[in-house]
């Protein structure tokens, strides 16, 4: 990019396009000194020096990026873009999108791309300011370690050498495919595999990110390059079967997270191409690449230098990162003999959720921060995809603000809060209130028992908050009770069961009846037998149910019902084990 000039390229030549190649919808040479002319126009006339930059249209995002640099201005760039997040980072910087967004002191000094270029101008093509890339700043922010955003500047330069040498290993697969991608360019791999890469390599990129898997079943035209992520694979794979809609073999490169062997190979059964995967972060850049069909070891990129610190972590050294003591990473790895290592994971409080980096240490902060809560932790688990989970100690002014409200609306206020902060998918997705966080007799936190809070049917409820799942006791004698609740969406009960379409499932159904049964009788119940049970119409969330439960002390007999009773959910019988005395 700080090489090119108005002469680069023929004006015909084709830089970016929409839908798939063939549908002939290009933007070309000449359509880029145009747009970049005017934007140009407009960032000088504006008069700031720094740019927060923000754009879903990947043409929109390459005009805007070269304008700017054009223009020697800071370009600042984030993948979050929440409100109270940009608050923090945007400082006096103008912004420049092409989003609508609400007027208000954040927004303020907005300026829209769309706007801006349907502006009648006639501006001098001929004029095309050359970009000096070591005099360029553009700024990234990640996830610190400490609890807060963390800008990371680097210059052009950086950038161009890292993808050089990424040609100079595979450009001559590279030249002859077309470009699309899956990842967000906002983040350093995607700005630099998405955007840069074919731009300065004249290779045609797609206009729009690839969001569904179902898209690729149009890409049979010709060949292509997939810029992606293990998340986005592993939906593919779920969807997608081996078939011949991709005659044409494309070329994958994946990064943001580990790309496990099965999913690897299963993406290879699909797409005919193993992935590359690339190592690295907004600190370092890429650091190093496999396929791991040829084995689980990285191997460096040959402008990397690597060493471990006592605990075994990579210490990174390259032409990207200017202390010349190097990037000490929170990766764990094993250096080999022949200069390629194997990583054996994190030690850190950064973690990975769905691609999308977070600090557990921010949002644990950011809980503590709202004023209602003394003490917070967040953990990442695991089901059928990694989420977090938060467990949340209230203060007096939480417990007084919460007292006698449902758990699912106590969860709904955490999650809409931490939205000011974070993105939709990190959110955590389950959530205790215990009245202490678990911690050994040195005060530190007990992982192992903090984990032992999500573990079915311990939910350690507050007793301030003892009112969950919205039950109301229609009746109770002494042998039976009737009940009437719902359960939120958001309830662990449906987790996994099923994405996109919730329903109890019937593990879930018996679980509550043994837990209503034990709550109401008293006693800790047991079952050892299901002698029948009858399932015959499904439960979805905020469902109002009604349960009828009987025991004669030997048997437990239960009904699922709507309130009216026109609709039986299921019912059964059951063998207790345990819990009744023999009298």
């Amino acid at each position: 990019m700080s090489s090119i000039n108005k002469k680069s390229r023929d004006i015909y030549d084709v830089i970016c396009y929409e839908g798939i190649w063939s549908d002939g919808i290009y933007k070309t040479w000449n359509d880029f000194l145009k747009e970049t002319s005017v934007l140009r126009k407009n960032i000088e006339s504006a008069g700031c020096d720094r740019w927060f930059l923000y754009c879903e249209d990947c043409w929109h995002f390459l005009l805007a990026f070269t304008a700017l640099l054009q223009c020697k201005k800071e370009i600042i760039l984030s993948v979050n873009i929440s409100p109270a997040y940009i608050a923090e980072i945007k400082g006096d910087a103008n912004f420049l999108t092409d989003q609508i967004y609400p007027i208000n002191n954040i927004y303020e000094k907005t300026f829209l791309i769309p706007s801006i270029l349907s502006e009648k101008s006639h501006e001098d093509i001929n004029k095309f300011p050359k970009i000096t890339g070591n005099k360029t700043s553009i700024v990234l922010f990640t996830s610190g370690s400490t609890g807060t955003p963390k800008a990371i500047k680097q210059r052009l330069t950086e950038l161009e050498n890292d993808n050089a040498f990424i040609l100079s290993m595979w450009g001559e697969d590279l030249l002859v495919r077309k470009f699309c991608s899956t990842v967000n360019h906002h983040h350093i791999y995607g700005l630099l595999f998405s955007i840069l890469l074919p731009f300065t390599a004249g290779i045609p990129f797609r206009r729009q990110r690839i969001h569904v898997p179902e898209e690729f079943y149009n890409f049979i035209d010709t060949e292509y390059t997939i810029i992606t992520v293990p998340a986005f694979l592993k939906r593919g794979v779920e969807i997608l079967t081996p078939n011949d809609f991709f005659s044409k073999s494309p070329w994958i490169f994946v990064s943001g997270g580990v790309l496990d062997s099965g999913l690897a190979g299963k993406t290879g059964e699909i797409f005919g191409f193993w992935p590359i995967e690339i190592y690295g972060s907004t600190e370092t850049s890429g650091i190093a690449w496999r396929q791991s069909n040829n084995g689980i070891e990285w191997t460096p990129f040959d402008n990397v230098q690597l060493d471990q610190n006592d605990e075994g972590c990579l210490i990174i050294r390259s032409p990207y990162i200017k202390n010349p003591a190097g990037f000490e990473t929170a990766d764990t790895a094993e250096l080999l003999d022949d200069g390629r290592f194997i990583l054996k994971g994190r030690i850190d409080s950064v973690v990975k959720i769905e691609e999308k980096r977070i600090s557990l240490v921010e949002m644990e902060a950011r809980i503590i921060q709202s004023g209602f809560a003394c003490d917070a932790y967040v953990i990442p688990m695991e089901s059928n995809r990694q989420y977090l989970a938060a467990v949340i100690v209230l203060n007096n002014k939480g417990k007084e603000r919460f007292d006698n409200t449902e758990v699912h609306n106590i969860n709904k206020f955490w999650r809409e809060y931490l939205l000011n902060y974070f993105e939709n998918v990190v959110i955590p997705k389950k959530w205790r209130y215990p009245e202490e966080i678990p911690a050994d007799i040195q005060g530190k936190k007990n992982r192992k028992a903090i984990f032992r809070l999500f573990s079915e049917g311990n939910e350690q409820v507050n007793p301030y908050l003892r009112k969950y799942h919205n039950v109301k006791l229609i009746e109770k004698k002494e042998n039976s009770i009737i009940l009437e609740f719902s359960l939120h969406g958001t309830s662990h009960y449906y987790d996994g069961h099923f994405p996109g379409f919730p329903v109890l499932p019937a593990v879930a159904q018996v679980d509550l009846v043994v837990r209503f049964a034990s709550e109401h009788f008293g006693i800790n119940i047991g079952i050892s037998k299901i002698n029948r049970i009858k399932f015959l119409n499904i439960i979805r969330p905020e469902n109002p149910l009604v349960l009828f439960i009987e025991s004669d002390k030997k048997n437990i007999v239960f009904k699922y019902s709507s309130p009216g009773g026109e609709i039986v959910y299921s019912s059964g019988v059951m063998t207790i084990s345990r819990g009744f005395p023999n009298n």
